[in-house]
């Protein structure tokens, strides 16, 4: 039982949670999808199904920033904003429209904890825990885009408004891509946020 078992069974949980959401994304099919002993379990994630959560929300989080970060210093912010949203249409094309974003589903669910003492009841401490992980990366995401704004000139509370609009549209939209099985959504918004982005760093 590896730190590789571990790991996959995280980057598993947050591609199960892109595609059915959390509460659907059980410790039974994630050692299914992952094909990870049974066993693993509870060795890796002695806290049972919220550690686990918690855990693929980390990871998915850094899969954002990672390569968000790195793309909006190589290309700038409407360069890198270009390049980023490529990358999730290449995603959503990929998987036939059925991933979606983790975080995002960790935002809107209602966490019900399956542990046997917990009865399948909504667990509210839980919940508020993973609200605050899911706040977190949004956040840092923004940060992102604000210091790739700030960069170019942009004043700090103009670039505090257009990261959280860049964030809440690319979410958004994603979700709107799904449900259309299109990716139209995702390239109109594309024009408007670097119309957007472009009026504010002319200024």
């Amino acid at each position: 039982m590896t730190s590789d078992t571990r790991a996959k069974m995280v980057a598993g949980a947050a591609d199960l949670m892109s595609r059915r959401g959390v509460n659907a994304t059980s410790m039974r099919e994630v050692v299914r999808h992952t094909g990870t002993p049974r066993g693993s379990i509870g060795h890796h994630f002695p806290d049972g199904k919220q550690q686990l959560i918690e855990d693929a929300l980390v990871y998915a989080g850094a899969q954002v920033s990672g390569p968000l970060a790195h793309l909006t210093r190589k290309h700038g912010a409407i360069g890198g904003l270009h390049a980023f949203i490529s990358l999730w249409r290449q995603t959503l094309e990929k998987t036939k429209f059925q991933a979606g974003c983790p975080v995002l589903a960790v935002a809107v669910e209602q966490f019900v904890n399956d542990a046997a003492d917990h009865d399948g009841a909504p667990d509210e401490a839980a919940q508020k825990r993973l609200l605050d992980l899911a706040d977190g990366v949004f956040a840092d995401w923004q940060r992102i885009m604000v210091t790739a704004l700030r960069s170019e000139g942009v004043r700090p509370a103009r670039a505090r408004r257009l990261a959280a609009l860049v964030i809440a549209s690319i979410e958004g939209t994603v979700a709107m891509c799904r449900a259309a099985r299109s990716a139209q959504p995702l390239d109109d918004v594309r024009q408007e946020l670097e119309l957007v982005l472009s009026g504010a760093l002319a200024k």
